[in-house]
């Protein structure tokens, strides 16, 4: 799998630095380190209480101005906040900050229950899982699906997650419901089957639930509609099989449950956002890689 990123950790104050984690953390470089980073990740702001230095909120808001991506993971996305990166924007944080965030920040819009929140030029993301799920929807912004997936799979990661998924928390259900773990073999069994039509009567049967209850598990679990999860994931599997293949537009779309070409095209360009032609010609990988 080729490296198409270059990773390197920078501070206000270089040094060993300490952790909240009890080891120290030996940083070699600067706040001089963003003029030329194209993605910026400020992984956790444990003082809530402490505003972001000048010369920090300088770096950061510059960089923002010549393009680069920055990125709040978990309690990073009060540094953003602070610095005004997202008056008027929706974001998201892990779900025990999310009130406190609303209100030390009115002006920016939380998601509590999203697992992350990509506006292109800034992204947030709840806790650690989450902060993964973004960086592989960031990768896939990228280089395409199909570097996405390789990644997910050499780190033995399930299907890409949703940004709009629920995060889990405390708060129990009002009755008892199936767990998490009555989708799983459901979901598997979808990526499998993803070339033929497929109900949602059939995903219920195969997790011996009611359809109404499958609704209500996806909605729950996954933050979206059984049709909808089912909608990206072909699309998904359709930007990979562009990437890494010659087929034709119609044979991918007949490949991932489109057997008409014209409602392939329209379906990928309505959540891709450009058609399958110019998606190829964008991410398709050379010949050997």
């Amino acid at each position: 799998m080729p490296t198409r990123y270059s990773f390197e950790v920078c501070a206000e104050n270089t040094g060993a630095l300490p952790t909240k984690a009890g080891y120290r953390m030996l940083v070699d470089h600067g706040l001089d380190t963003l003029r030329t980073a194209d993605s910026i990740f400020v992984t956790g702001w444990p003082d809530r209480d402490r505003q972001p230095s000048t010369q920090l909120t300088r770096a950061l808001c510059e960089a923002h101005r010549r393009g680069a991506r920055i990125v709040g993971i978990c309690s990073g996305t009060f540094t953003l906040a602070a610095i005004g990166l997202l008056d008027g924007r929706e974001a998201t944080t892990h779900w025990r900050m999310a009130e406190e965030l609303r209100e030390r920040y009115p002006q920016v819009r939380v998601r509590p229950h999203a697992l992350y929140v990509n506006h292109g030029d800034v992204a947030t993301s709840a806790g650690t899982g989450a902060a993964i799920d973004l960086a592989l929807e960031l990768v896939r912004c990228d280089f395409g699906a199909a570097y996405a997936a390789d990644i997910a799979r050499h780190m033995v990661l399930p299907p890409h997650r949703e940004g709009g998924q629920r995060q889990y928390t405390r708060n129990p259900p009002r009755r008892p419901t199936p767990q998490p773990d009555t989708l799983t073999p459901a979901l598997s069994w979808i990526e499998d089957n993803l070339h033929r039509p497929i109900a949602v009567e059939e995903i219920a049967a195969r997790c011996a639930v009611s359809p109404r209850t499958l609704a209500r598990l996806f909605d729950r679990h996954l933050g979206t509609t059984p049709g909808k999860w089912l909608l990206r994931r072909r699309i998904h599997h359709a930007c990979a099989l562009l990437e890494r293949t010659d087929a034709t537009v119609a044979a991918v779309g007949a490949a991932t449950g489109f057997p008409d070409p014209s409602n392939f095209r329209r379906r990928f360009a309505d959540e891709v956002g450009t058609n399958p032609s110019d998606y190829r010609r964008t991410f398709a990988q050379p010949a050997g890689h």
